[in-house]
């Protein structure tokens, strides 16, 4: 279920679909370096306008491109946030994280089932909100 302490929506544009944080994802960008936090509200603010900015990919094991992944990079090192564009009135944020796998370019099991644990609380809150 989603987390209503942390159930942000903003819709500063119009036309545009408004966006969710789910679980801790909101409070989590929070922590990241600037340059960080500007790449990926960049991207997120495309996705709300229906485009698809040059760091994002789709992130595997979701099947096609339902679940998307930010990549921004810093000093510091590698940051992600994935979203999902599945539902037509809101763009989800699952998860932002900072990648520390050494093997290779894997996203840890761990975030994976959070991010797949979060997208369920998502389907779970649109269905909702749809009767």
């Amino acid at each position: 279920m989603i987390d209503q302490q942390y159930t942000y929506t903003y819709s500063y544009i119009s036309k545009g679909r408004p966006l969710k944080w789910v679980g801790s994802a909101r409070r989590d960008l929070r922590a990241f370096p600037v340059g960080v936090r500007r790449h990926i509200g960049q991207a997120l603010f495309a996705a709300q306008r229906g485009e698809e900015y040059s760091s994002v990919k789709a992130l595997k094991g979701f099947g096609g491109r339902s679940v998307l992944e930010i990549v921004a990079m810093d000093e510091s090192g590698t940051y992600r946030a994935a979203y999902t564009v599945r539902f037509q009135d809101a763009i989800y944020v699952l998860h932002a994280f900072q990648k520390k796998s050494k093997t290779g370019i894997t996203t840890p099991q761990k975030d994976m089932d959070l991010i797949r644990h979060r997208l369920a609380a998502a389907e779970q809150n649109y269905a909702t909100r749809q009767k």
